[in-house]
């Protein structure tokens, strides 16, 4: 079992990986890892490439600031995650190019944001669905993502950003990357005559690799 100080190291490792592959452009994006005592999130307004491990914020699970730098305003989000999903241990959050313009479209299924493009897309994150537009920080967004987040562990927030929750840290990131890959080879595909998945090829897929 990881110490908390081998924690926030490896939240900057992902951090420095994700920012410097154009997934976590400026200043946006936030992940977190919950502990025995409460969780680790990134501060409000920080570089996800430039994160300074002793500088993570600390709160405890009623997002009260423990030690840190302040706390994202999208930590609430996190929370609601681990509340929801008490399996999952790590929340990745980002503002990735493909993902947020998919989240743009207009006349998206609001159950299910992607098809099934890839395998490995119906293995990491199965069904995406799609959140309504809030404001960024605001609370009701809890409400609208606590109707989903039990039985999804990845969700798209309109013109926003995708949400990613995974037992591990390794886990939720590399869903995350998934994620972004599918949104983008969706938008290559355009205009294109394209083979998805079956249905019954991602049932096979589901009991082959359950969660």
């Amino acid at each position: 079992m990881k110490t908390e100080n081998q924690w926030r190291e490896r939240i900057v490792m992902h951090g420095q990986s994700l920012y410097q592959r154009g997934l976590g452009p400026g200043s946006s994006g936030n992940i977190s890892v919950r502990l025995e005592d409460g969780l680790l999130v990134t501060p409000t307004n920080s570089c996800l490439g430039r994160l300074d491990p002793d500088r993570i914020s600390k709160i405890n699970m009623q997002g009260e600031h423990i030690s840190g730098d302040k706390p994202s305003k999208e930590a609430f989000l996190h929370l609601l995650m681990y509340r929801q999903r008490p399996q999952d241990s790590a929340v990745v959050h980002l503002h990735s190019t493909y993902s947020v313009a998919a989240s743009c479209c207009s006349d998206l299924d609001p159950d299910n944001v992607l098809p099934a493009i890839t395998a490995y897309y119906t293995m990491k994150i199965g069904k995406l669905p799609l959140i309504p537009y809030f404001k960024p920080g605001d609370k009701a967004l809890a409400e609208a993502v606590a109707k989903v987040a039990d039985k999804r562990h990845a969700v798209l927030l309109a013109n926003h950003g995708p949400v990613v929750a995974g037992k591990t840290l390794d886990n939720a990131v590399y869903a995350m990357e998934e994620l972004e890959e599918t949104a983008k080879l969706y938008f290559l595909l355009q205009n294109h005559k394209t083979r998805f998945l079956s249905p019954q090829q991602i049932e096979e897929l589901l009991e082959a690799f359950p969660d």
